[in-house]
């Protein structure tokens, strides 16, 4: 149709197919274009913000995300022995709940509130051209054989292709990539062999996670302190032995826990912040934009406001997309204060559970326990910026 306005979407993660419903829920004719040859299984928990789950109810994805998930109960912070250095419920937190689900549950429903032929697994792009004055922007892929070769031409392209993005990379050479942020982290998610009340347990440059999802499984992460790149030939005993003496039930979920469900990644962030998310028609979104650590559980809930935020940037452009460029543009300047400025928040909140020294470990946690509980809720309202976000009015 002369009057389409095409979208090509290069990855197929929570921020990609985000960005692909979004656009489509505008009108736009979105391709998403995935390199992996499936989409499940993928990763493991992930919380949602009431910020996300707000941009979820702009594409009417939010109530659907409320029922498969669990809602964030009481909260707490512990010692490798169980003791409590705080302990609350999530009213402490805040007024609205986190949510609380498995990655591949949220990436099965933006799957399905796509066409069926909008997205091409097993498609490596090679070369992305962002496109002059009055040019079109082209994506150039690769499949499994030479005949899988093509071009596809876009009034826009998304690039949501992960924290190694192969196009941020070639739209700033000069950008030094993602930099190590000191600890290593493994995920899993199994059976819940007893009730798990949710908290985080922090030890010596550890941490550990325990999460309940609504399914009756079991959320667990766990981070340690160690040079980059480090691997054992062993990951499951190499965590039985470092977390194994920890406060029950996490004995018995690492005693009975499958290495073949066992995610093990390197924390990163892009500490060097980018310039911009834009570069001619093509925006850079999520990891690939802003990537951060995990500590204040905002990644994915920070991908999905760049989602939203870029459709609605692109609302007013019409066929033939003279006016993406400026969009764009427009995208770049709504979102890049906010991501970086959590990016920040967030290596920072990381920085303490780093830490290894005795002394300091040891003093940290009794001022937690000094005033964890009239820190907790204070802590949380500096917070507010971050979770009291709303969505672009349509």
């Amino acid at each position: 149709m002369a009057d389409e306005r095409t979208a090509v979407v290069v990855g197929a993660g929570i921020g990609g197919l985000t960005a692909a419903v979004a656009l489509g829920r505008r009108g736009w004719d979105v391709t998403v274009l995935e390199r992996a040859t499936s989409l499940d299984p993928v990763g493991a928990g992930i919380a949602l913000a009431p910020n996300a789950v707000r941009a979820l109810d702009s594409l009417g994805l939010g109530d659907p995300v409320r029922d498969l998930a669990a809602l964030q109960g009481p909260v707490g912070l512990r010692r490798p022995d169980g003791r409590w250095l705080v302990r609350g419920d999530a009213s402490m937190v805040g007024p609205e709940p986190t949510v609380l689900l498995h990655r591949s549950q949220l990436v099965d429903l933006l799957r399905h509130a796509l066409p069926d032929d909008a997205v091409r697994l097993a498609v490596t792009v090679t070369r992305v051209d962002p496109g002059g004055p009055g040019e079109r922007a082209t994506v150039r892929t690769a499949g499994p054989d030479d005949g899988a070769r093509a071009e596809l031409a876009a009034d826009v392209v998304v690039a949501a292709d992960g924290i190694d993005s192969p196009i941020r990379t070639a739209l700033f050479p000069g950008h030094a990539g993602p930099a190590y942020s000191g600890a290593t982290a493994w995920r899993f998610v199994t059976p819940e062999p007893v009730p798990v009340e949710p908290a985080e347990t922090w030890g010596r440059g550890s941490v550990v996670g325990l999460t309940p999802l609504a399914d009756g499984r079991i959320y667990c992460y766990l981070t340690a302190t160690l040079p980059e790149g480090t691997r054992f030939q062993d990951e499951v005993g190499e965590l039985q032995r470092r977390f194994g003496h920890w406060h029950d039930p996490l004995r018995a979920l690492l005693d009975d826990l499958d290495p073949t469900t066992l995610l093990h990644h390197d924390l990163r962030w892009l500490k060097e912040p980018l310039p911009r998310y834009d570069v001619g028609r093509v925006a850079l979104l999520g990891d690939a934009a802003h990537a951060m650590t995990p500590n204040l559980g905002q990644g994915g809930a920070q991908a999905i406001e760049d989602a939203v935020v870029l459709a609605a940037s692109l609302r007013g452009t019409p066929s033939g997309g003279e006016l993406v460029s400026p969009a764009l543009a427009a995208y770049t300047a709504a979102r890049k204060g906010r991501t970086q400025r959590v990016a920040r928040a967030s290596a920072q909140v990381g920085a303490a559970t780093t830490w290894r020294a005795p002394l300091l470990v040891q003093a940290r946690d009794l001022a937690m326990r000094a005033v964890g509980r009239w820190v907790l809720p204070r802590a949380a309202q500096r917070l507010d910026w971050i979770l009291d976000w709303r969505p672009p009015v349509a």
